[in-house]
């Protein structure tokens, strides 16, 4: 199986990156790096900024004032489906009336005729995430036969079709029982391993955090309160952090 990483796993800066909506500040002066193929989880309360940031990252919103930049390439403005992101919701977002082996494909099947894979590339594209997500034999099921565990590993599997230099993942977990979750985080690390794509990770979960990420950027009312390691963080002396981890 050809289970290799993108050509190339970005980074990803964010520079003096401010958003509004209406008169609430949900991002404020907002800078942070994220190095090739590192796994960054953001971590915070709700309200903090942190899907905001993710999502002016993905390009689903533009930010007032910053940039953002991936490798050297300023993205700032460039619409969502031609920035090379790979998004997992937290609501699986599949397509009902699709089998798992549609699903996984969509974001194949619909490139320009140029660039699009022929169908038996597609099909071998599909049967190797399904390996990778550890759901073989799953291609004819509807999402509607998945249990919420399954549903995810296949949005996954979905977010990987185009071999994305990026991975953004908006509390994916959220929707599901403690027990999944700790199999999916597990799983989720492997993967990310295995690819060695760039991983941005969004929690309001600091176990869930610091069990994923190899560094955390914790956030509060629409700042960057810390960055660090779980370890560094465990032993912060930023007022915030330490009662948010208590």
């Amino acid at each position: 199986m050809n289970l290799q990483p993108p050509a190339t796993s970005a980074s990803v800066t964010v520079k003096s990156v401010s958003k509004r909506f209406s008169s609430f500040p949900a991002l404020n002066d907002v800078s942070l790096e994220i190095a090739p193929g590192e796994f960054m989880a953001l971590l915070g309360p709700s309200g903090s900024g942190k899907t905001t940031l993710l999502r002016v990252i993905a390009g689903l919103e533009v930010p007032d004032a910053g940039q953002v930049l991936f490798g050297k390439r300023d993205v700032t403005r460039v619409p969502v489906a031609q920035r090379g992101v790979g998004f997992v919701f937290q609501h699986y977002a599949l397509f009902g009336h699709m089998t798992v082996a549609e699903n996984i494909a969509f974001g194949l099947t619909v490139m320009k005729r140029s660039d699009r894979p022929s169908r038996p590339r597609i099909a071998e594209r599909v049967a190797e995430l399904l390996a990778l997500v550890q759901l073989d034999g799953y291609e004819k099921r509807f999402p509607s036969q998945l249990s919420g565990g399954q549903r995810q590993r296949i949005a996954l599997a979905r977010a990987l079709a185009r071999k994305p230099s990026i991975l953004l993942l908006d509390e994916p977990f959220g929707a599901l029982d403690a027990k999944v979750r700790r199999e999916l985080r597990t799983a989720l690390r492997k993967i990310h391993e295995e690819v060695g794509l760039t991983s941005v990770f969004v929690t309001h979960d600091h176990e869930e955090a610091f069990g994923l990420a190899e560094r955390v950027t914790v956030l509060g009312s629409g700042v960057i309160e810390e960055v660090g390691t779980p370890e560094q963080l465990r032993a912060s002396t930023n007022g915030f952090v330490r009662r948010f981890l208590e």
